[in-house]
């Protein structure tokens, strides 16, 4: 039984190929995404789409990359992601934090670089309430004099 322990603990130090999946979920502003990450070689596909038809702009799709990037598993990775709710942008952004807590637990050791640049770190800017007695949240409605 110990021997059966040791053996096991030794086969989770050493892991080259993720288990079955591993499920992360990422936010930003209104949207809200859920990752699987899957042993493959590179494809990422979000809502049943191909990432690049998904995400038109060039520097989305940059943003979306980087946590990959930063620890060199462009290539060994099958992403699948449903992302819902609010606009192209925040839908990147909630992406790309769900690769990155994604990788941080497929493998703890990648968890202080994707710390370090800022990947782990949830955006918390959200859009602003409206307030009553005026037009928005900030703007007023127009003086009148008479």
């Amino acid at each position: 039984m110990e021997e059966e322990k040791q053996i096991q603990e030794g086969d989770q130090q050493i892991q080259t190929q993720p288990p079955q999946k591993i499920l992360a979920t990422g936010r930003r502003k209104e949207s809200t995404a859920r990752v699987r990450l899957l042993p493959g070689k590179g494809e990422i596909i979000v809502n049943g789409r191909w990432w690049e038809d998904y995400f038109s702009v060039e520097s989305q799709r940059i943003l979306i990359c980087q946590p990959l990037v930063a620890t060199d598993s462009l290539d060994k990775f099958k992403i699948l992601a449903k992302i819902r709710g609010g606009g192209i942008s925040g839908q990147a952004g909630a992406l790309r934090l769900g690769i990155a807590r994604a990788l941080a637990s497929f493998d703890p050791n990648l968890a202080p670089l994707l710390r370090e640049k800022g990947f782990l770190t949830r955006d918390p800017r959200m859009k602003e309430r409206k307030k009553y007695g005026q037009k928005g949240a900030r703007k007023r409605f127009q003086w009148t004099k008479r």
